[in-house]
């Protein structure tokens, strides 16, 4: 069997029935086999924080550059410049510095007012029809349109482009095959005529920003993006501005749908959002597996790894380790223990961690506002499948005579 520690111990990330619930497996890897070898598939995983944290700030040692996605990693095959989550320092450094100054917090926060209209827009309707979908009614749909908004993107587009981004993200399972196509290529044809209509008409959009911005690129040539460069930054800003977040609104529903007393204490007291928010984060990551190359020889708990292997990082894992969270599988909007790592760390920490987490503080702030009590109808309800993300398809919840407030 393929451990390293407990040989019936096996881990497998393109299993479903693991992937519904992986956190007593995660458990056992961090007690029994800290560090974990998968022979199938051919690779090391790390399952503790004191582990977990370290390795993703060291990127000299664990590099993205060849992909955070282990099918990535495997397939080995060159990925285009300008996706910063595949990428190393330097040109990491440079992209990121790019992006960092166009796609701020102050902007983020600036459009809260624009996120409580889509989703009054899309919760409204619903009142009184006896429940409604997490997923469909609001995780499916306001991320999207935040993210629209702020490249400026029509909203009778957005769909089919969040459409196309999330079916090149699904798994079947058992099958981890991923062609450089499927990998990397998005609705370029809708960005295409997005960026060359914002070249001839700017507005006040990170699309016309992206296009306009000047900087010192790896050759020390001060220039703009080429067309296919913006393209691409747009590209990631669509597909990461939706899935993760997505799954973050999902899990809230499922979360505090399981835990009622905690949830009508949030809806009494709505300062409490934030905490619940970070905890939910931290109890549930959204994208709860990255994976790293190893650029060189390395130990972990006595045992070598050497260079050109894969490192998969379970920073799920990490989030309830009784080492650095007491009670790590404890739900606990109160809880007092530090950074959690669902946003990652170091280098790769991020970009856009603020707007995930105001949008899901506004969306957990509109559904108490019209439903303090909900149970999730788990009957209809379906998991979502990728090697990295984590989270509901469908989550649909009953409202009508539920509790009392």
């Amino acid at each position: 069997m393929a451990t390293i520690g407990d040989s019936d111990l096996y881990y497998d990330p393109y299993d479903f029935g693991i992937d519904a619930d992986p956190y007593p497996l995660w458990k056992r890897m961090r007690e029994e086999a800290p560090l974990y070898y998968n022979e199938k598939y051919d690779f090391f995983a790390l399952s503790r924080f004191d582990d977990v944290e370290p390795a993703l700030v060291e990127w000299n040692t664990y590099r993205s550059g060849k992909g955070s996605v282990l099918e990535l990693i495997r397939a080995d095959f060159g990925i285009p410049p300008g996706i910063i989550l595949f990428e190393d320092p330097p040109i990491h450094d440079i992209h990121r510095g790019l992006m960092s100054r166009v796609f701020t917090p102050k902007k983020m926060l600036a459009i809260e007012p624009k996120i409580r209209e889509f989703c009054a827009r899309s919760l409204d309707p619903l009142m009184g029809s006896g429940g409604f979908d997490f997923i469909r009614d609001l995780g499916a749909q306001m991320p999207m349109r935040t993210i629209g908004y702020l490249l400026g993107i029509p909203e009778s587009d957005q769909e089919a482009i969040r459409d196309q981004l999330d079916k090149g993200l699904r798994l079947e399972e058992g099958a981890p095959v991923m062609s450089r196509e499927g990998a990397l290529n998005g609705p370029e044809e809708l960005f295409a005529q997005y960026v060359d209509w914002r070249t001839e008409h700017p507005s006040d959009d990170l699309m016309t920003e992206l296009i306009t911005a000047e900087f010192e690129d790896d050759t020390g040539t001060t220039r703009r993006l080429s067309r296919a460069e913006v393209m691409t930054y747009i590209g990631m800003l669509a597909g990461a501005g939706n899935e993760t977040t997505t799954r973050l609104i999902g899990w809230t529903g499922k979360t505090l749908g399981e835990h009622p007393d905690q949830r009508r204490e949030v809806a009494a007291d709505r300062t409490l959002i934030p905490k619940a928010i970070e905890e939910i984060l931290r109890y549930e990551a959204p994208s709860p597996v990255q994976a790293r190359y190893v650029a060189k020889d390395v130990e972990h708990h006595g045992q070598a790894i050497p260079e050109g292997s894969a490192m998969v990082l379970l920073n799920g894992s990490a989030n309830r380790d009784e080492r650095h969270f007491p009670d790590g599988d404890r739900f606990d909007i109160h809880r007092e223990a530090g950074h959690h790592l669902s946003f990652g760390y170091g280098l790769h920490f991020c970009l856009g961690a603020a707007l995930a987490r105001l949008e899901g503080r506004v969306a957990l702030d509109e559904v108490l506002e019209r439903w303090p009590d909900w149970e999730v109808d788990y009957s209809n309800a379906v998991q979502a499948h990728t090697s990295t993300v984590r989270g509901w398809e469908s989550l649909p919840v009953l409202t009508a005579g539920i509790g009392t407030f």
